[in-house]
């Protein structure tokens, strides 16, 4: 009995070393403010500094020639500049050869290069994104950028600012410790969500805050989050109490939190899988014609340089236009059949033109201009338009033929207007849609209308007893007063059997 009672604590003692393996510890950066990030305890943490870029300077020109491979068509236009650099079977000065490849590739990798550009700025400006994190040295929230951002630092997002990075909330300006959050950049979703400061902290200050925080490390799930101090007393929180990084706070005056993951190692980060090399269905498509245009080639080619074999076989003597090598010996039939299929691979070369791709790029180019410029695809709301990220998939915006949506308001605005509302049997209706409602009645019922100065008046009267428009009344007479914002141009628009426009004086 002792003994599997030893190992049953024995294996509870190994399921906590492997959950604490699973778990990090964080400390507050305020008692260190000051001393070299090495001798701080949040040392080990990356910076909140991000980078999406696809390649570096070092690494540029290996790495996009090997994405630039992946055409067939350029291994094919290589593979017949070196040939040309064999005496026997070339056709063209090897120099001369290399020419429209090394253009082909160049232009490509420009294009590669401003659109990794655009990253780099994008980046360079996200980094500098002003934000503010407490100051010990200050007593007070400074400002800082985005970049700047530390595990263990405190932060502080105001109304309608982007959080930098994933925040534990400990302090909100809500009275009942609500931070209301926005996560469209993360899901699409633009109804707003309620996040809940950490419990026990109704009081908060940055400076009386000495305990650790104990959280799970980084992952993707953006719906899930542990995260607990070890006191006394344990105080927990889920994913209910974390701001995720790109979330937009709402409806909040300010709320004050404490970064737990930062960089790259927030939820939105290690989601975004980074920069990809995109290929397009025509791309794929142009692949496939390549490798059919090249057996065609071959087949070209040997079909000659049998030809070539036989003739040079049926001829009776030696012709004299037959050059013989430096010994004066002149090559077999069958040796002069094989140098002449590689030299008729570089004459046919032209069956796959090698301004295919230069061809297409520039109109990709021109699709691109014609697509941003859109006025169609302008919000005039926030002046922004259509940005294409991903410049090698233009064209397959042409192939899409269904779109499955639900209704979750991010296609449409999800938007509440305030109609009107009853107080104590008297109806209050928005000034600016008053209007609005008085036409849209008037298509239900007769609609009574009269001016007084500059207020319009109106008398709701139905007599009906079943349905009349759509609408079921059970009384015999429904009467009701409005008053809204009078226009000399607006008319009323009734049914045909209603009684006309009356005067105060018939009320």
């Amino acid at each position: 009995m002792e003994r599997f009672v030893r190992r049953v604590k024995e294996k509870q003692t190994e399921g906590q070393r492997a959950r604490e393996k699973d778990l990090r510890n964080l400390a507050s950066n305020l008692p260190y403010e000051g001393l070299e990030r090495a001798k701080q305890p949040n040392c080990y943490f990356p910076g909140n500094a991000i980078k999406t870029t696809k390649y570096t300077l070092l690494l540029f020109i290996p790495m996009n020639l090997f994405e630039q491979f992946h055409r067939l068509a350029n291994i094919y236009f290589v593979g017949l500049a070196i040939l040309n650099f064999v005496p026997v079977v070339s056709a063209f000065q090897p120099e001369v050869a290399l020419i429209p490849i090394c253009v082909v590739l160049s232009l490509t990798a420009l294009k590669d290069a401003s659109e990794d550009f655009r990253r780099y700025q994008s980046d360079r400006k996200l980094n500098n994104t002003p934000c503010l994190i407490y100051s010990r040295k200050e007593q007070q929230f400074i400002k800082r950028h985005w970049k700047d951002v530390r595990v263990g630092d405190f932060v502080k997002v105001v109304c309608n600012e982007i959080v930098p990075a994933d925040l534990l909330l400990l302090h909100t300006s809500d009275p009942s410790g609500v931070c209301h959050i926005e996560t469209s950049n993360l899901d699409g979703e633009i109804n707003l969500k309620q996040r809940k400061m950490m419990s026990g902290d109704p009081e908060f200050e940055p400076e009386s805050f000495n305990s650790a925080v104990v959280c799970e490390k980084p992952n993707n799930n953006l719906n899930h989050f542990k995260c607990y101090k070890p006191n006394k007393e344990k105080v927990g929180a889920g994913i209910e109490s974390l701001l995720l990084r790109g979330c937009t706070v709402r409806n909040t005056d300010h709320a004050v939190g404490f970064v737990v993951y930062a960089g790259h190692e927030t939820k939105a980060m290690l989601n975004n899988k980074g920069p990809r090399y995109k290929r397009s269905k025509l791309e794929r498509k142009l692949n496939t014609d390549v490798i059919f245009c090249v057996i065609l080639l071959f087949t070209m080619c040997l079909i000659g340089a049998l030809g070539h074999f036989l003739w040079l076989q049926a001829l009776p003597g030696v012709p004299p236009y037959l050059v013989p090598d430096g010994n004066g010996h002149l090559d077999s039939p069958s040796l002069s059949g094989f140098y002449m299929f590689f030299t008729m691979i570089i004459l046919l070369q032209i069956l796959i033109p090698i301004s295919l791709y230069v061809s297409i790029e520039l109109v990709k180019i021109g699709q691109i201009f014609f697509i941003t410029n859109d006025i169609d695809l302008h919000d005039e709301g926030t002046d922004s338009r259509v940005q294409c990220k991903a410049l090698n998939i233009t064209e397959d915006l042409g192939q899409i033929e269904y779109i499955f949506s639900d209704k979750t308001g991010t296609l449409t605005e999800n938007k509440m207007v305030f109609r009107r509302c009853s107080i104590m049997g008297t109806e209050y209706a928005h000034k600016e849609n008053a209007l609005l409602f008085i036409r849209m009645d008037c298509i239900c019922a007769f609609l009574v209308l009269a001016t007084t100065q500059s207020t319009l008046h109106y008398r709701y009267h139905s007599h009906t007893h079943s349905y009349t428009g759509g609408r079921a009344y059970h009384t015999k007479c429904h009467s009701r007063t409005f008053t809204a914002v009078w226009l000399p141009k607006d008319t009323s628009t009734c049914r045909l059997q209603g009684p006309g426009i009356e005067t105060p004086s018939d009320w």
